[in-house]
């Protein structure tokens, strides 16, 4: 059975084809009973081997960049008579002209229905909302199934929210006591600040009057020198005086 992804694929290729050039576009949907390895052929021709190169490679880019699928397998690339894309659910057959006419797919699979782009969008479709319908009842049936909650298990859910009002009560009252801490020790922290503002006051005056006191000292200092060379100057004077005085007693005296 093909998928709506498998036929968004197809739809994919087909575009691609269509973009590079292709001729004589063919979609076949294949008889499950006939052919059981896969649901379509996408097949469509070019004028020469280059075009066909080029025509797989865009299927192949399209594939890898919107449904980040790969070809399982790749033929006749090289040659590019009869280039053969194998994505399991859909196969793509990219032939020259001459070759399509030797082969003729469509004879050989006469049990496939053709399918043409409408049909092929319609069906898509068609099938998106069923999945959508199967997808809402799902929905409905597991709300209907849902057991109602007993008035038993409201009553045991209750007392759960009792130790959140607990921690609450908890944190409210350590930031009281933090508060009440802080203010303390801002009390405790004032008068100490003053004693520390005095002792800072009494400091600097200190240190201010202290270069008053310099020049006393030095002045002090200068009287202390000017004593001690007075006195040494009359001790000097006082042993001249002396000495002058015995030589005077000693001395010859003249007739």
């Amino acid at each position: 059975m093909s998928t709506s992804l498998t036929r968004r694929m197809v739809l994919a290729a087909l575009a691609a084809s269509e973009e590079k050039k292709a001729e004589d576009i063919r979609i076949l949907e294949l008889d499950p009973v006939d052919s059981a390895f896969t649901d379509f052929f996408l097949i469509c021709s070019g004028t020469n081997s280059r075009q066909n190169q080029a025509i797989a490679q865009e299927i192949e880019l399209r594939m890898k960049r919107e449904f980040g699928a790969y070809a399982n397998s790749v033929e006749g690339y090289r040659q590019a008579e009869w280039i053969l894309l194998d994505y399991v659910d859909f196969v793509v057959h990219i032939f020259a002209p001459d070759k399509r006419e030797a082969y003729n797919i469509e004879r050989l699979r006469k049990t496939a229905n053709p399918v043409s782009l409408e049909e092929l969008k319609t069906s898509l479709m068609e099938k998106v909302a069923a999945v959508r319908k199967s997808a809402d009842r799902k929905k409905i049936d597991s709300k209907k199934a849902a057991p109602t909650p007993s008035p038993v298990v409201k009553a045991a859910s209750t007392p759960a929210a009792t130790p959140r009002k607990a921690v609450a009560k908890k944190a409210t009252k350590k930031v009281a006591v933090k508060t009440a801490v802080k203010k303390i020790l801002k009390k405790a922290a004032k008068p100490a600040s003053k004693k520390a503002m005095k002792k800072s006051t009494k400091k600097t005056v200190a240190k201010k009057q202290h270069p008053t006191a310099k020049p006393q000292k030095a002045a002090a200092k200068k009287v202390s020198s000017k004593k001690a060379t007075s006195k040494a100057a009359s001790k000097v004077t006082n042993k001249a005086t002396t000495k002058g005085t015995k030589q005077a007693k000693f001395a010859p005296k003249k007739k």
